[in-house]
């Protein structure tokens, strides 16, 4: 406990989660609006982080997981008007099964094989919202008839929470012994499997809890905007934004992530009147920092802190 206390990302993490929770006190419902979105959208990054950057496993299709959880959730609620909590508690199942069937035969293979087939699995969930249009409402999105609010403060807080909640599981995750054990899984199976760690398990499990934050925040996403649609929870472009704001907050820190989204979001939503412009601007200077500063904005702090 002394350690944490003594801890300059503990102080600074409290820091920015009390500017976080006094924000709707100054600011207007725009801008809470562009925050909500973003915070769930930092979990998706936490949790594609967690599975990358210790685990070692490349999945170029997080919205897969996302998607479910969010159509799951979204479908059940449109065709039974059962409660939110069940509708996101069957979402969220969904997303670990489809993980699970997912991960099973993927992680057998090696190299960039992994990374491909979690491309095709969103390609075919891509497919199967327009096969079946009928439930899931097609290209043109499926919409929910509950809400979690309608009120800012209370979706904000909601997501602040959510977020918060999730980031914290997560980072004490990444730092407890299943943690390192799954480290050492992703940087050398070989020498991790002659120690006699099971590396097909630990990865598995990896995967499963990726699954379980993605379908949760997907389907908690669904019910603060009310609809699903391809364009929002599937789409190759959000997957991309996912991985891009992991690596800009910095491989293997988790908490990075939020900074990664955040900074996305809110680049995106100000450069707007710039129409397409805006991506390539958003775009070029993600590349240059994955180029020039590539441990990201929370890494490269880190190293500098533990270099002073």
């Amino acid at each position: 406990m002394r350690g944490i206390l003594g801890s300059r990302l503990f102080w600074g993490v409290l820091g920015l989660l009390l500017i976080a929770i006094l924000l709707p006190l100054g600011v207007s419902g725009y801008i809470l609006g562009v925050l909500i979105p973003a915070y769930y959208f930092a979990v998706f990054a936490m949790s594609w982080d967690l599975l990358f950057g210790f685990a070692g496993e490349v999945n170029f299709g997080p919205t897969f997981l996302v998607g479910l959880g969010a159509y799951g959730a979204g479908i059940l609620d449109a065709e039974t008007g059962w409660p939110i909590a069940v509708c996101v508690v069957f979402g969220t199942a969904m997303a670990i099964i489809g993980g699970v069937l997912l991960a099973l035969p993927a992680l057998r293979l090696s190299g960039p094989y992994f990374g491909l087939i979690t491309l095709v699995a969103v390609l075919l969930l891509q497919q199967m919202v327009t096969v079946f249009a009928h439930w899931t409402g097609g290209e043109i999105g499926l919409t929910v008839p509950d809400v979690l609010s309608i009120d800012d403060n209370t979706n904000y807080y909601f997501a602040l929470g959510f977020m918060a909640i999730s980031g914290l599981i997560l980072f004490g995750l990444s730092r407890s012994s299943a943690g390192l054990i799954l480290q050492a899984c992703g940087q050398d199976p070989v020498e991790a499997q002659a120690l006699g760690f099971n590396v097909a398990k630990h990865k598995l499990a990896a995967f499963c809890v990726s699954a379980f934050f993605s379908g949760l925040a997907g389907a908690l996403l669904v019910f603060y905007y009310g609809t699903a649609s391809p364009g929002t929870v599937i789409d190759l472009a959000v997957g991309v934004q996912v991985i891009i704001a992991a690596v800009l907050g910095g491989r293997r820190t988790i908490l990075g992530a939020i900074l990664g989204a955040v900074f996305l979001v809110c680049a995106g939503e100000v450069l707007r009147p710039l129409g397409q412009l805006s991506t390539f601007v958003v775009s070029a200077f993600a590349l240059v920092v994955i180029l020039f500063v590539p441990a990201g904005f929370l890494g490269t702090l880190l190293h500098r802190r533990s270099e002073a």
